[in-house]
């Protein structure tokens, strides 16, 4: 008879802690750098990251990278800025709505989907200017599931030097950031990418991160 139990995804989030800010250190020291650039959306992910690579690295060496669209959310850039002001990282916001817009009227009928594709892409094309700029590699933001669902942008979010979250499931994303003591605002809040009005990840999935 098949089993259908769940299985436990708790982890113990010390040892991840410790095991993932090691491996961070020793990446991107490995690679001849000494900085991170990390593009945060406000986005539990993109927090853990920081936070992940700021313990790692210390705060002055991590660049944390706000890249707004017109409808992005105000919630989403005040939740950046939480992370921010928490952490004490480096910050710089770069409005991506000049560089996108242009391309997307050139065609009227381009959906949700398409747009949100040429959005990741420039968010990507900026962090690695900036990782050149910095000096610094960037730091990816991909959960395990996401990836395992094929839930990205080719050469848009799933680019990166280096991804601390890449054998993190996202329930356990959220367990090391409530250990961590990421802001409340941000773990509290539905997932999403923030790429249109109302847009949330499981919305696109059709079933919750937890199934």
């Amino acid at each position: 008879m098949k089993n259908n139990s769940a299985i436990d995804l708790t982890i113990n989030t010390e040892l991840a802690h410790t095991i993932l800010t090691g491996f961070i250190r020793s990446e991107i020291t490995r690679a001849g750098f000494q900085h991170a650039v990390i593009g945060l959306s406000g986005g539990i992910d993109s927090a853990l990251s920081c936070f992940l690579a700021a313990a790692a690295l210390g705060a002055e060496n991590v660049l944390a990278v706000r890249m707004p669209y017109q409808t992005s959310s105000p919630d989403s850039l005040a939740d950046a800025q939480a992370v921010i002001d928490t952490l004490g990282v480096q910050s710089l916001t770069v409005p991506i709505t000049p560089m996108v817009q242009p391309l997307i009227d050139q065609f009227p009928e381009m959906d949700a989907m398409r747009r949100g594709n040429i959005m990741a892409r420039q968010r990507m094309i900026i962090l690695y200017d900036q990782s050149a700029a910095f000096g610094g590699l960037v730091v990816g933001t991909g959960n395990k599931t996401e990836i395992l669902l094929g839930y990205s942008t080719l050469y848009g979010d799933s680019a990166c030097g280096i991804n601390p979250l890449g054998d993190l499931y996202k329930t356990q994303v959220r367990q090391l950031s409530s250990a961590l003591r990421v802001p409340l605002s941000i773990l509290e809040k539905p997932p999403s990418a923030d790429l249109w009005s109302g847009q949330t990840d499981e919305g696109d999935l059709g079933f919750t991160y937890a199934v």
